[in-house]
């Protein structure tokens, strides 16, 4: 893919803000955020629908300003640029949610059952499966795109990772659902169970962790799944972002120099 100079408004230290500030159309966002409340509130009012499908209307009355934002990204930067500019968002969104799970875990008090985030419909087993590979699928056409940087290839690592961990959860999930339904349990859910690593997970399971130091480092077979993933993505965002901001700042103009050149 053909490389495509950032603009001089990119040229600052965090070229990765810039991308995510939604600049001249904050207007529009702003517009779309109260008539999303709006909807949503009267609609659950009307209806006695559950909180998440308010906020669930809310992000969807702002989905058109990110679509609008994206296509101008596309004309004005390239796909690539685009895409990270997708991925930062989704994976802002996310982390949100993730944040909030937290917060309904350790501080209001709720079970980890209890605390399903903003959108608890999407809280199931098979939207985490498909958001983590969409989200290393994603690094990958990235980095394809000329995102390879140090802080990349961790990235890279790290989502793989996540990615696999979510793929043994999931497969967790299909037995336990098979053999609930064997014996006539079918109104049982299988979800949240444990992966490979945090409490009851694999690693604090299998006879070929036990007495390694895999089971004496801090965390990594006593948090619990919701604490485990937390910080599986809060990692994962935080790498996104700076690797991001890396591959930004290579593409920015570079300041004109006025000083005077050494005399040799």
């Amino acid at each position: 893919m053909t490389a495509i100079p950032m603009p001089q408004a990119m040229a600052g230290r965090l070229p990765v803000l810039s991308l995510l500030s939604p600049g001249p159309h904050l207007r529009a966002t702003l517009l779309n955020l109260v008539a999303g409340l709006v909807i949503a509130g009267i609609a659950v009012a009307v209806t006695g629908w559950p909180w998440w499908v308010f906020n669930a209307i809310v992000l969807a009355t702002l989905l058109p300003v990110g679509i609008g934002k994206w296509r101008e990204e596309k004309h004005r930067l390239g796909v690539v640029i685009m895409l990270l500019s997708i991925l930062l968002t989704a994976q802002g969104v996310h982390s949100i949610e993730h944040l909030v799970q937290w917060v309904q875990y350790h501080i209001v008090g709720l079970t980890p059952r209890q605390s399903n985030g903003l959108v608890s419909a999407a809280n199931a087993e098979w939207v985490h499966f498909v958001w983590n590979w969409s989200v290393l699928i994603m690094v990958i056409v990235l980095m394809r795109g000329g995102m390879r940087n140090p802080l990349a290839w961790l990235l890279l690592a790290v989502a793989g990772l996540h990615a696999v961990e979510h793929t043994y959860t999931t497969i967790q999930h299909v037995q336990v659902l098979n053999e609930l339904r064997a014996m006539g349990v079918t109104d049982v859910t299988a979800q949240g169970l444990p992966g490979i690593i945090g409490r009851d997970g694999w690693l604090a399971r299998s006879p070929w962790t036990q007495g390694t130091i895999f089971c004496t480092l801090p965390g990594l077979t006593t948090e619990v799944r919701l604490d485990v993933h937390f910080w599986w993505n809060m990692l994962e965002t935080g790498l996104l972002l700076a690797a991001g901001n890396v591959f930004l700042a290579a593409r920015a103009p570079r300041a004109p120099n006025h000083g005077h050149e050494p005399n040799g």
